[in-house]
């Protein structure tokens, strides 16, 4: 009888993770994308978004929390989220009910043994303890994990074109109510 996949690690990323999230990044970014962008915009965006610095960014101004999923001792995938802005006219100071899912990869050597599951439950369970009700995230029309989403309790809200550069991704917007 097969032995089953081993239960992952996951845990908050610090400043100091970034090589490591740069590394699984590279290692599922152009995996992800390359049945759906041109290789132009997929370099375009990868540089864009995965700088050391834009990773910083993300982590120390625009308040991403970055999970980091380790399966037997090494980095396997990696998520992260954080609160949506306030609306226009609301309170800075409230607390956020509304969270966005920012980035969900895992390594294609890992895909298919519920890493992703335990990723997306790790971030939910945080957002539940940081008082979120409501969980969104965008999700390109053309990507296979979609239907992940959807048997996840994800619903379509409405199509989104997101300018990125040059680019657009032409992404659903989806919401889970926790």
């Amino acid at each position: 009888m097969p032995t089953p996949p081993a239960l992952p690690r996951i845990a908050p990323a610090t400043l100091r993770d970034i090589p490591t999230i740069i590394q699984l990044a590279e290692g599922t970014w152009e995996p992800t994308y390359r049945f759906i962008l041109s290789r132009e915009q997929i370099e375009y965006m990868y540089r864009v978004i995965y700088t050391p610095a834009a990773l910083k960014r993300q982590m120390a101004e625009q308040h991403h929390t970055f999970l980091l999923a380790h399966v037997d001792g090494q980095p396997a995938g990696f998520a992260s989220f954080g609160p949506q802005p306030p609306a226009e006219g609301g309170s800075a100071e409230a607390t956020p009910t509304e969270y966005k899912l920012h980035k969900i990869y895992v390594l294609p050597t890992q895909q298919g043994q519920g890493l992703g599951l335990h990723l997306i439950e790790a971030v939910e369970e945080a957002v539940r303890r940081a008082g979120g009700h409501t969980l969104d995230l965008n999700v390109n029309r053309y990507n296979p994990a979609l239907s992940f989403y959807e048997r996840r309790g994800f619903v379509q809200q409405r199509e989104e074109d997101v300018p990125i550069g040059p680019y657009f991704m032409n992404d659903f917007i989806m919401r889970k109510t926790l």
